[in-house]
């Protein structure tokens, strides 16, 4: 009887290491990794709340320079893939002591196979080397869609019983997609070529996709020197700009004497905005009352 009941014990004991690690094993399924704020409601906007989404970079907080809290490495530890926007500074720099905080987890560059801004691109034999990747892919939203597909895949891959949801889920995104770049393209149509400033060089993507110019003061994350200063100041004084651009993240003190040198005003803009669509129509709308 005794030996009966030590067996039973034992049993009930390797039963429950098992559903721990089950558990464990469903938890970190249940966890991904993003970047930035839209990233954050891409992924949402496919698989609505299956998945725990640990954001890296906070709100109000600067993507080039960001330092990682200890207490985020340790919520990598619970993330089954961290899906990197591609190309900005902070994942740049501490993208090795993520990865070595989660050797297991899955690393996904979803600007991978865009059409990128860049101040380099070469071929050497089987492989394309990019050098300077302007990294703000998000504010396009015909490169959201190639992105969208990317966390699609993954997502689905993860759990698999629920693909048939998040095609549905992608398919209303991709639709919202193409809405919006239509109704862009039309507010804009009238303004081909027109130019605008900003301190640091975010709306590239924008600006190619709807035919404007984007200039900036800041250049490979350095500030002006003064004679570039005096180059886009003269630039603005001819073309009758009197408004610079600027991040929420960024220190306005250049922007502000640029602004007091055309005499024009500064108006702040955040392209982090996890509120993706509006976000774009909004910053539509600026740029088209200060043309």
């Amino acid at each position: 009887m005794k030996r009966i009941i030590f067996l039973l014990v034992l049993a009930t004991l390797f039963a429950s290491c098992g559903n721990q690690k089950n558990a464990k094993k469903q938890a970190v399924a249940d966890v991904v990794t993003v970047s930035i704020l839209p990233q954050k409601t891409f992924v949402e906007k496919i698989a609505g709340d299956d998945f725990e989404v640990n954001l890296l970079i906070p709100p109000g907080s600067s993507p080039a320079a960001y330092t990682l809290l200890p207490s985020q490495l340790k919520d990598i530890t619970r993330s089954a893939i961290w899906f990197r926007i591609g190309y900005i500074g902070f994942e740049h720099s501490w993208s090795d002591k993520i990865e070595q905080a989660n050797s297991n987890m899955k690393v996904v560059n979803i600007s991978e196979r865009l059409d990128l801004i860049a101040d380099k691109i070469e071929q050497h034999g089987d492989h394309v080397h990019i050098d300077g990747v302007d990294p703000h892919t998000w504010l396009s939203p015909v490169l959201v869609k190639q992105m969208a597909k990317v966390i699609l895949d993954e997502l689905s891959a993860l759990k698999p019983e629920n693909a048939a949801e998040y095609k549905a889920n992608y398919m209303r995104f991709v639709k919202e997609c193409d809405e919006l770049n239509i109704e862009l393209k039309n507010q804009l149509k009238d303004y081909a070529g027109k130019k605008f400033i900003v301190f640091h060089p975010s709306l590239s993507y924008y600006a190619r996709e709807y035919g404007l110019e984007q200039y900036s003061l800041e250049t490979g994350g350095k500030e002006p020197t003064p004679q570039e200063l005096r180059k886009v100041v003269d630039m603005a004084k001819s073309e009758g700009i009197k408004v610079i651009y600027i991040q929420s993240e960024f220190d306005r003190e250049h922007a502000r004497v640029f602004a007091d040198e055309i005499g024009g005003e500064i108006i702040q803009v955040w392209p982090l905005n996890p509120e993706w669509e509006e976000n774009l129509r909004q910053m539509t709308q600026i740029l088209i009352d200060n043309f």
